[in-house]
């Protein structure tokens, strides 16, 4: 997830099982702006859209309105701070802090629209205006945060912000505030302030070619297949998608298997050939170093160089300290501590299931060792040994429309007491995407949905959360949400059945949905999901408990062609298996973490010159370097750390997941899906946004602090240390 910059919306995408926070557009400018800050009105970005809960115009909306709408949004914007700044009356907080919250309407307008569909819907012209408008909105940022004036007026109300008799929200945005402009660089030296501007453009240019080339890199390494026989253990439909895309890309008779952005590729659990396995397997590994023009090699380098200089300019050791000091964790001694208390424990829980797999592969008299590109396949006749079944006799039952109308929204309709209408009359941006008005158990419209789930090639990979407009009282604004997956669009009059991790993952993205639809905070800057990093993926991760809970399960997994509920016996075998392959998926989580806080702990003088050496010496000193498990993502292709705002960050899905298994016990000591948990988990936690500090929210739903054996224990990782 991109954080969210507190007076300017950043123009590249927020990705990645993510949730991006958006702050919302403000009131117009009291006073009208000269000709040169006006943009021409037949710019839809011009005036707040007139569509619902300014649901955005995607039909009017032009690749050649983003540009001019950037620029003079900034002019205005800037406009707007300059008389901030220059009030000759004493700062209040309501004509300084409240001021602010308020500016930005055209450009917060345009950039939270960009943004969102640079992610999903890119092409040529919004890549180029990316490249282009990345180190400007930088520089945009740092001459609001290096207002000398500005900051002046911030600091003599954050000296006597005890005297103020502020509310406990309006205190918390001004502490706030006073924490950005101070990281921000507001304390440096005029010098280093020139210097810290130029570290920030270059870095804002080099993450917006980082994020294009790993998603150019995934379109040119796609897999090219020569026979249907090389596709051995696919589906017709599976087949038939590959031959569309080969015809797609002028390779008519051939087929053509596309990248996921992970490591592992999803047609590996199925695929027989092993040739074919090895060759998808090296094209996933080797993007972005092999050479070409999508090589990340360089970037990555100067990237983590300018990223540590940044940081020791502002006095700290290294990014990964200036990063953490913000989010739940504090520093990265916390963040050490907990990847390498779980390390050995999951990769011995990995050798096991290893051991597993080489024991099926001797029965079939295989005659090799496990390695990367068979662990998936041979993974299902594992799980069918112990379990019985695999995943392929989920998919039937387990049909997109039915997930999303009878599980996804049916489990929120339980616990929440929230309705669901699909509308055909609002603009989408892909014929594909679907909207739906969510309404409140007592009727009233809460918000508006988007759902946006097949892959396309111009889609950013993953899964993600953004929000086009965010809830803010003060500015009367209410939530437009979008959620994003990567499904392969099946042939023409086929159904889109998907795997149990896509089911998931729809659960876990309507989590982050929740959180923003439920905000009920004053101020933009908190509204939805405007959390610490490694708090965000906690309210997602929550809501993946619905997608097996036996009430939800059973209404949603219903066979696509009869309508019969999934057996018993296989519901059974569901739940039996949900700690089954932890081993693999602890360990290449862990892989990927600990890699981002390698780069991010360094020093300037400690970058290396060698990528790819240092990574394999970084597992290896981790004590997670084991072959057959290789990172989740890879250093050329890790978008999260290198492009999307988890630099230093990618920790936070399992920190989160200590919070999220404490939660799922406090449901099932309270009765489960039930009305009154859900009330209370929203009126305390996910309708204060970023309000309150995070970990005070937990206390006040919780009563007390996490404890991390249910997270241990979720993982399978007790018993496993030695």
């Amino acid at each position: 997830m991109k954080q969210p910059l507190r007076l300017i919306v950043a123009a590249s995408i927020a990705l990645a099982y993510a949730a991006t926070a958006i702050p919302a557009v403000a009131a117009p400018a009291a006073s009208a702006p000269a000709s040169i800050n006006v943009l021409d009105a037949s710019n839809p970005f011009a005036r707040a859209s007139t569509l619902p809960f300014h649901y955005p115009a995607f039909d009017k909306i032009k690749d050649e309105h983003f540009k001019p709408a950037f620029e003079v949004g900034m002019r205005v914007h800037l406009l707007e701070v300059e008389a901030i700044a220059n009030n000759r009356n004493a700062p209040t907080f309501d004509n300084t802090i409240v001021a602010m919250e308020r500016a930005g309407q055209l450009l917060s307008r345009v950039a939270t629209t960009f943004s969102n569909l640079q992610g999903a819907n890119t092409n040529d012209n919004l890549d180029a205006i990316d490249r282009e408008m990345s180190p400007k909105l930088a520089a945009h940022q740092d001459a609001i945060f290096m207002n000398d004036k500005l900051w002046k007026r911030v600091k003599t109300l954050y000296d006597k912000r005890d005297n103020l008799k502020l509310d406990a929200e309006s205190k918390h945005l001004l502490e706030r505030y006073h924490r950005d402009f101070v990281r921000a660089g507001a304390k440096l030296s005029a010098a280093n302030k020139e210097k810290l501007k130029a570290y920030n453009g270059e870095i804002a240019s080099l993450q917006s070619t980082f994020a294009q080339n790993v998603l150019k890199e995934a379109n040119a390494s796609a897999l090219v297949v020569d026979t249907r026989a090389e596709l051995a253990g696919l589906s017709d439909a599976e087949i038939d998608a590959a031959a569309a895309e080969a015809k797609k890309r002028g390779l008519d008779g051939k087929f053509v298997i596309a990248l996921a952005n992970t490591t592992g590729q999803p047609l590996l659990s199925s695929l027989t050939n092993r040739g074919t396995r090895e060759r998808l397997m090296a094209a996933s590994l080797a993007r972005g170093s092999h050479g070409g023009d999508f090589d990340s090699r360089e970037l990555v380098q100067r990237l983590a160089k300018l990223r540590a200089e940044k940081a020791t300019l502002l006095g700290y050791p290294n990014f990964a300290a200036y990063s953490l000091e913000v989010e739940t964790a504090k520093n990265p001694e916390a963040v050490n501590k907990l990847l390498g208390e779980l390390a050995l424990p999951a990769v011995n829980n990995a050798k096991l299931e290893a051991a597993e797999i080489q024991k099926v592969i001797d029965a079939e008299k295989g005659g090799f060792q496990v390695a990367a590109q068979d662990w998936a396949f041979y993974t299902d006749k594992v799980r069918q040994q112990k379990y019985a079944f695999d995943e392929s006799q989920l998919k039937p039952y387990f049909e997109l429309n039915n997930v999303v109308l009878n599980g996804v929204f049916f489990a929120a309709n339980k616990e929440f007491g929230i309705s669901f209408k699909e509308r055909k009359d609002l603009p989408v941006y892909d014929p594909d995407v679907r909207v739906f008005d969510v309404f409140d158990a007592d009727g009233k419209q809460l918000a508006i949905f988007i759902m946006d789930y097949y892959a396309r090639p111009n889609k950013q990979g993953g899964a993600w959360m953004n929000e086009y407009v965010t809830q803010s009282t003060l500015l009367g604004n209410h939530p437009v949400v979008a959620n994003h997956l990567n499904i392969p669009k099946p042939p023409a009059g086929q159904p889109t059945l998907l795997t149990y991790d896509e089911v998931r993952t729809a659960f876990h993205e309507f989590g982050h949905a929740l959180h923003g639809m439920f905000s009920n905070v004053k101020y933009p800057t908190f509204g939805g999901a405007n959390t610490p990093r490694d708090f965000v993926e906690y309210p997602s991760q929550v809501n993946e408990m619905w997608a097996t809970w036996p009430e939800v399960l059973a209404n949603y997994a219903k066979h696509y062609q009869t309508g019969a509920a999934m057996p018993q016996e296989l519901l059974d075998k569901v739940q039996a298996s949900k700690k089954f392959n932890m081993g693999y998926i602890t360990t290449e989580y862990l892989a990927a973490s600990l890699l981002d806080q390698r780069w991010h702990q360094l020093t300037p003088k400690q970058i290396p010159s060698d990528v790819l050496g240092f990574e394999a010496a970084a597992l290896k000193d981790a004590g997670v370097d084991f072959a057959p498990v290789p990172p989740r993502y890879r250093t050329t292709y890790f978008s999260h750390s290198f492009s999307l705002g988890y630099s230093a960050g990618y920790y936070a899905y399992l920190w989160s997941e200590k919070l999220d298994a404490d939660t799922v016990e406090w449901f099932k000591e309270n009765g489960g899906l039930l009305r009154k948990n859900g009330d209370h988990f929203r009126q305390t936690l996910l309708s204060r946004g970023g309000s309150a500090d995070a970990m005070d929210l937990f206390r006040n739903f919780r009563g007390r602090d996490a404890q991390i054996q249910p997270l241990l224990e979720r993982r399978g990782l007790t018993g496993t240390q030695q």
